[in-house]
């Protein structure tokens, strides 16, 4: 039985971990919760308690990082930088330092879930694709692409990058923050959404499909503008609409995601979202 470990098992990554346990495959499942460990446990997982940090590693941290990555050979790393408030961190540098313990382990192929904050927002809107040089504009976008590179250039084990739009499901739609708002930006900047189950299919298939050292923009391919597809969305779910801020140019960019359905041969679940 093939055994995958996933690093940060949250929106994402635990109901990721339930299809792979569904496609015959072990798990194991790092959560940063003591409580959720039952969680874990209860779904099929092997629970593991990993806190990464950007100091130094403690040994019981150590230890659980070890076992967490023990007989697998392949990892994927869901863990969003949190660089707002409080509990603003170094992300970078939480990458650095559990690189070392994937160069000694099984490990030799890693899934790493990144986003399209790497490219710039611009007035002109244009197509991004995988051949665009990336440009952050944001101190989370600037730490995803350091983050990439020093993962895909680390020659002791081979690095797919898969770049996610904004994220839905059934219970997370940005029309609930945004329903009511006023002054929102951008009213002409395009949409760049994916829907959860084609984050999942899109992460089975690069494995799949042994799709290794390779960069993915993992966006469903609809694009309508942000002031006409939220006002549908409030409309539709009957919820106070939106209202736009017009005065100013809006920035935004188009997401290409053509290399996930010709590379890997992906039909979206969800089409239009």
């Amino acid at each position: 039985m093939k055994q995958i470990s996933i690093l940060g098992c949250g929106w994402l990554g635990l109901p990721l971990a339930k299809s792979l346990i569904e496609k015959g495959f072990s798990v194991n499942g790092s959560t940063t919760s003591v409580e959720k460990i039952a969680v874990l446990e209860n779904a099929g997982i092997h629970p593991f308690l990993v806190s990464l940090s950007a100091v130094e590693v403690s040994n019981e941290t150590k230890i659980s990082i070890e076992n967490f990555l023990q007989n697998s050979d392949v990892l994927i790393i869901d863990i969003p930088p949190k660089l707002r408030g409080d509990s603003s961190e170094n992300f970078v540098a939480k990458i650095q330092n559990v690189i070392p313990f994937i160069e000694k382990s099984s490990v030799e192929k890693v899934i790493f879930v990144s986003s399209t904050s790497v490219y710039e927002d611009t007035s002109d809107l244009r197509n991004v694709s995988e051949e665009t040089i990336p440009n952050p504009d944001t101190e989370s976008g600037k730490q995803l692409l350091e983050a990439e590179q020093l993962l895909q250039s680390n020659s002791n084990f081979q690095t797919t990058i898969v770049r996610f739009g904004g994220l839905i499901g059934e219970e997370r739609h940005p029309i609930k923050f945004l329903a009511g708002r006023k002054n929102i930006e951008n009213p002409e900047g395009p949409i760049n959404l994916i829907h959860q189950a084609d984050c999942i299919g899109i992460i089975e298939a690069i494995y799949e499909t042994n799709s290794w050292q390779e960069t993915y923009n993992a966006v469903t391919p609809y694009h309508p503008i942000r002031k006409e597809y939220y006002t549908h969305r409030a409309i539709e779910l009957n919820l106070p609409l939106p209202e736009f801020d017009e005065s100013k140019i809006s920035i935004g960019k188009t997401i290409l995601s053509k290399k996930v359905i010709e590379t890997l041969n992906y039909n979206y679940s969800f089409p239009e979202l």
